[in-house]
């Protein structure tokens, strides 16, 4: 495992459709873990392939260590519901943080690392995380989302 380099905007690999992970063996499991360690070194909560420069439907997330990671892998938002804006941030733009709607409530379909197809259902920042990582494997950016810039002192008081 290695702490991998963490992609910056303007790269065009952010705003790429990724393709779909169809080889599910060492390589992956190896990526998987160096996606990992590099989220967690960042002080991140996502973190998905494109950021590392792989145009991969691969994304991680954690957001509390009790929640467990979540291995994202050709992953679909199957339904979502509500709404919610809240700040968030991204480790390809360093120092940019924006308030953002999303959905309160997400249920994806997605494969883990050895390729079992899984649902899993999200609410709050859990569900802002892993809807943000999905829009990266489609390209799109928080930037494109966010209603209202902020300042890093706004974030928490």
């Amino acid at each position: 495992m290695s702490i991998l380099k963490i992609v910056e905007y303007p790269a065009t690999v952010l705003e790429q459709k990724c393709e779909t992970v169809i080889t599910f063996d060492k390589k992956l499991n190896q990526l998987l873990n160096s996606m990992y360690e590099t989220m967690v070194e960042a002080d991140g909560v996502g973190l998905a392939a494109p950021q590392i420069g792989i145009a991969k439907q691969i994304a991680i997330v954690e957001v509390d260590e009790r929640k467990g990671k979540i291995e994202l892998i050709n992953p679909e938002i199957i339904v979502e519901d509500g709404e919610q804006i809240g700040p968030e941030g991204c480790l390809s733009f360093p120092g940019l943080y924006g308030e953002v709607r999303r959905s309160y409530y997400v249920k994806v379909r997605a494969q883990n690392r050895k390729g079992k197809w899984y649902e899993a259902e999200a609410t709050g920042f859990l569900a802002r995380a892993i809807q943000h990582e999905i829009d990266h494997l489609n390209g799109v950016l928080f930037t494109s989302k966010v209603l209202n810039y902020l300042e890093e002192e706004e974030l928490e008081g």
